[in-house]
């Protein structure tokens, strides 16, 4: 039956010690990148000459969390268009829909990582990190306009080319949230973002925070351009809160009351910075208003940070900002994650994942809403029954 898979000519390579299968219309190159979800390679696309890059996602069915995790990501980045983001423009996997172990996700190609170039000896002037954090700031307004919070921006996640054109990657965390781009939030996970970035309300086990962690996310990125290192290196969640309160201050009684673990407030209120570092000492080769806007990204209390909008606007990007030029859109349309709320199984993340790979893939998609208007295909993800109030989607729960 044509609507089982997506009928593509396929070619095999090996690549770092696995297989790497792609459509015959991409020359595999060489490896450019390898991580716990795949390996990537560069590509050159024959149809229209263009350099790709082509990620491997392995295993990405093979437990509920990560499928949904993989799922949500390719959603997110069907909508997300902008110059600072990365752009999608191709998702495939080889076999059958009910078989497939590996999806492929193919992307424009970039050249570096911030994070690379930070551990290198190339040198970052004042005017490279306005420009830079001034790209991060500009994508980020648009996804939080689209009611998406990153949850894992960190240096690595930011892809760099020769010319400083800087995008953001990586939304395999990311948490799509209607109620985000209505400025309100709601309950969510603790376990997201490299614990070097998290934010205090993260490390602090708030399930009800939004925007402000990746504007602190923006702030310790800032800091490490500037020093060279990052600035909150912790190696447990708890040395992670210790070296934070040393360098910007203890939390509030209020931050204090809104955290719901006894045990995390008797700590840090147990807390006595014996060796301040202020932040001052700790990044003072920064501009006077460089400082003062990372100062103000790494507030304790989440309300104190400004939103993306009063960040671009700071004195620091007098030369850069220009509001035409910042593009916003409209929240992604909720019935897209409506997987997000329903007792779902792993078979209807294979379904919703075949039938996102079909946007990219004209006569597939037709054959396969052909089929289901013939009633010959009955999937839909509307008759899983609706979650209850705090249950998980699945028993053994990493996170969503």
């Amino acid at each position: 039956m044509p609507f089982q898979s997506l009928g593509l000519d396929m070619s095999s390579y090996a690549v770092q010690g696995t297989t790497f299968e792609a459509p015959r219309r991409y020359t595999i190159l060489e490896p450019v990148g390898q991580g716990a979800y795949g390996v990537v390679c560069s590509a050159q696309d024959q149809e229209n000459g263009e350099s790709v890059a082509i990620k491997k996602i392995e295993n990405a069915v093979e437990h509920l969390t990560f499928a949904k995790r993989t799922l949500r990501e390719l959603r997110i980045l069907r909508y997300l268009q902008h110059e600072n983001l990365l752009d999608i423009r191709n998702v495939f996997f080889p076999g059958d829909k009910d078989q497939f172990d590996d999806i492929y996700v193919v992307s424009e190609l970039m050249e570096t990582d911030l994070g690379s170039i930070l551990k290198s000896s190339q040198a970052l002037t004042d005017d490279h990190c306005q420009f830079f954090l001034y790209q991060v700031l500009r994508g980020l307004k648009y996804l939080h306009s689209a009611g998406v919070i990153h949850r894992d921006l960190k240096p690595r996640n930011l892809l760099v080319n020769c010319n400083c054109d800087l995008k953001i990657c990586d939304y395999g965390l990311a948490r799509f949230d209607a109620s985000e781009a209505a400025g309100k939030s709601s309950p969510k996970t603790e376990y997201v973002c490299t614990r070097w970035y998290r934010a205090p309300e993260v490390l602090c086990s708030w399930i009800d925070y939004g925007k402000p962690i990746d504007i602190w996310s923006v702030g310790c990125i800032f800091a490490e351009m500037v020093r060279r290192k990052p600035i909150f290196p912790g190696k447990s969640t708890q040395h992670q809160l210790q070296i934070i309160i040393q360098c910007v201050g203890t939390p509030s009684k209020e931050f204090l009351a809104k955290t719901p673990n006894a045990k995390c407030r008797k700590f840090l209120e147990s807390i006595s910075p014996l060796a301040p570092k202020p932040l001052a000492e700790q990044v003072s080769q920064a501009s006077e208003d460089g400082f003062d806007l990372m100062n103000k990204t790494l507030r304790f209390a989440p309300g104190e940070r400004p939103t993306v909008q009063q960040a671009l606007g700071h004195p620091y990007f007098v030369q850069l900002h220009c509001p035409e030029d910042e593009p916003v859109r409209c929240p992604l349309d909720e019935d897209d994650f409506e997987f997000e709320h329903r007792k779902i199984d792993m078979q209807a993340l294979r379904e919703e994942m075949f039938i996102e790979a079909l946007r990219y893939h004209p006569e597939p998609l037709k054959q396969y809403e052909e089929c289901k208007g013939r009633g010959e295909i009955s999937h839909d993800i509307r008759s899983y029954r609706m979650l209850e109030p705090g249950e998980s989607q699945y028993t053994d729960d990493e996170g969503s």
